[in-house]
């Protein structure tokens, strides 16, 4: 097979039969299945198994951004454990195929991103989801990150004084319009700071359509996508994951279908509830976690409308961001006054 874009695949068969000796019945070969401004993602296979390669993107320079060690490092502490992850088989420098690379057992399932998928699903079935992805997460957070081997992960202490600042950083660097509601959501976000954080694993980007899914039972066969992950406030999580399970509800995005817009599933406040059964978290200012995964969503549309401007995206639906962020401005207002996510 020839060379797909980032990956050279006889040098990197060859690196595959020299480490990972009996691995590859057949001949190597190698499909992109997911590319972008994240990392990589390629699906290898001999004919008979399957396994994924994870690399940075195409012409990257930070480091400290796309960091296959750290990736690699957090799946090999977490496998062990009952939050499940693919099982990480080999990391390798930028010496094979050019850029540095971890390779992982692929995880059999459904990645649910349509509507149509979450439609095939009843009540029961849609439930099973919803429980299965809070019971992983609250797992996750109940794990202490030094027992793991992940005790210098991050620092949690001003974690989330840090996300602030970082996402307005952030605003800041793709300005091309005026956004006054969204710069008062900053000002009361850090006027009013949780007076209790907690600390814990946090993935960074918790939410259906990175995990694996066991179409029949509805159980999480695998957690994707750790390169955000740190040492930080567990219900930065928490509000994440519901913002995206119904937060934007009705506003058509692009990204992912809602779960939240399909009548068979429960709503955002299931999980709330589920959660704080599974972990007795104390979620009085869930509130204000609420506001700042909608900030932290805006900044995020607003970056992506920045850089469709300027013809620096590929693909289709970056133009629809850019309208979503007024909208999901005054949900974070809203969130933040008490109303529901």
């Amino acid at each position: 097979m020839g060379d797909v874009p980032g990956v050279e695949v006889p040098p990197l068969e060859a690196f595959l039969r020299a480490e990972l000796p009996g691995l590859l019945a057949g001949p190597l070969s190698v499909e992109l299945v997911a590319g972008g401004r994240s990392n990589l993602t390629y699906v290898l296979s001999d004919g008979v198994g399957r396994w994924v390669l994870r690399r940075p993107p195409l012409g990257h320079v930070l480091e400290t951004a796309h960091d296959m060690g750290r990736e690699y490092r957090l799946l090999s502490a977490l496998h062990p454990t009952d939050v499940p992850v693919p099982e990480p088989l080999v990391l390798a420098g930028a010496d094979v195929i050019g850029a540095p690379f971890y390779v992982m057992t692929f995880a059999d399932g459904a990645v649910l991103r349509t509507r149509e998928q979450l439609e095939a699903f009843d009540e029961a079935g849609a439930t099973a989801v919803a429980d299965g992805l809070i019971d992983v997460l609250a797992r996750l957070h109940r794990l202490d990150p030094a027992a793991v081997g992940l005790g210098d992960l991050g620092r949690p202490a001003g974690y989330l004084e840090r996300q602030l600042r970082r996402w307005a950083r952030q605003l800041a660097a793709s300005r091309t319009r005026e956004l006054p509601e969204l710069d008062r959501l900053h000002e009361r976000l850090a006027a009013k700071l949780p007076a209790h954080q907690g600390a814990g694993i946090v993935h960074g980007d918790y939410r259906l359509d990175n995990a694996v899914i066991d179409p029949e039972t509805g159980a999480v066969r695998a957690v994707l996508d750790w390169e955000m992950a740190t040492l930080g406030d567990p219900l930065t999580d928490l509000a994440s994951m519901v913002m995206w399970w119904d937060g934007m509800q009705g506003l058509d995005s692009p990204v992912a279908a809602l779960p939240g817009d399909i009548a068979s599933f429960p709503d955002g406040a299931h999980l709330v509830a589920a959660y704080e059964r599974r972990t007795g978290a104390d979620l009085s200012e869930l509130a204000w976690y609420f506001g700042f995964a909608h900030y932290k969503m805006a900044a995020i549309f607003e970056g992506i409308h920045y850089r469709s401007l300027q013809g620096q995206t590929v693909g289709e639906g970056f133009d629809l961001l850019g309208p979503l962020v007024g909208p999901i401005t005054e949900r974070g207002h809203a969130a933040l006054s008490g109303a529901t996510a």
